[in-house]
């Protein structure tokens, strides 16, 4: 089980897939969830390429420091990026579910050279407005203090969620006050800018998300968008083999 250390923060990552194959895949869960979620998508994803997945700090086989600065959007980014140093990986497909799909963007913004591609499934790109973000990070205190208060009680009854296996909620707890709240537009403001191939995925019933896809897809310049039949939030989970398809398609072209 390989283990990287960011500075005494011990995060998770594995390998799937076949080893010298076509550009690598980095996976990152959505929030609550773990690598576990990509279990369904592995063995198609990873036949003529390296699949990465990982757990982000403070879920699953990731530490949960004490320390509430050790949780940011940022931090995350950092990882992501040591991963893919530790792997040997100069650039990769990077690809996310919900706050996975964030992170990826967020990931673009802060290092285009390492991205072959970008796959965006069932997330949004944050909000220009300062009245709707607040909204969110309203939700997301809210999401923290139910784990404070609840414990593992909390988790939402979600299938990537469901697949999930975490040591405590207080990791989850300090991850959505860190890394789940937006602190700024710089994000969805980027999107015009991406010049890179990429893919934007979203269940047909996912429909918190379905604007947000037609949005990314609208200003990311060349957007391949799929939309799943019979998929909610997990699409990948709700419908694998739809899924793969759209991914492998994409895939294709990179």
């Amino acid at each position: 089980m390989p283990i990287l250390d960011r500075e005494s923060v011990k995060i998770f990552y594995e390998f799937n897939g076949v080893a010298g194959g076509r550009t690598p895949v980095l996976l990152t869960h959505g929030y609550s969830a773990t690598a576990e979620m990509w279990q369904p998508n592995l063995e198609a994803l990873g036949a003529r390429r390296r699949v990465i997945t990982w757990d982000i700090r403070g879920h699953g086989r990731s530490d949960s420091p004490e320390d509430q600065a050790c949780y940011s959007a940022e931090l995350s980014v950092a990882d992501m990026e040591a991963i893919i140093d530790a792997t040997g990986v100069e650039r990769a497909v990077v690809g996310g579910l919900s706050l996975g799909g964030y992170l990826s963007l967020e990931f673009y913004l802060h290092h285009p050279e390492r991205v072959a591609a970008l796959m965006l499934f069932d997330t949004g790109p944050g909000f220009k407005r300062d009245e709707a973000r607040a909204g969110w990070n309203r939700t997301a205190e809210a999401t923290a203090a139910g784990y404070d208060t609840r414990g593992l009680d909390a988790l939402p009854n979600r299938p990537e969620v469901g697949r999930a296996t975490h040591r405590g909620a207080a990791g989850l707890a300090k991850a959505a006050r860190g890394i789940l709240v937006q602190q700024d537009a710089r994000v969805i403001e980027s999107l015009p800018t991406i010049a890179v191939p990429t893919l934007v995925v979203v269940g047909a019933l996912d429909t918190p998300f379905l604007a947000a896809a037609d949005y990314m897809a609208a200003k990311v310049p060349g957007t391949v968008k799929v939309v799943i039949e019979d998929a909610g939030h997990a699409s990948n989970i709700d419908q694998p083999e739809a899924f793969n398809r759209a991914v492998l398609d994409f895939l294709e072209g990179v």
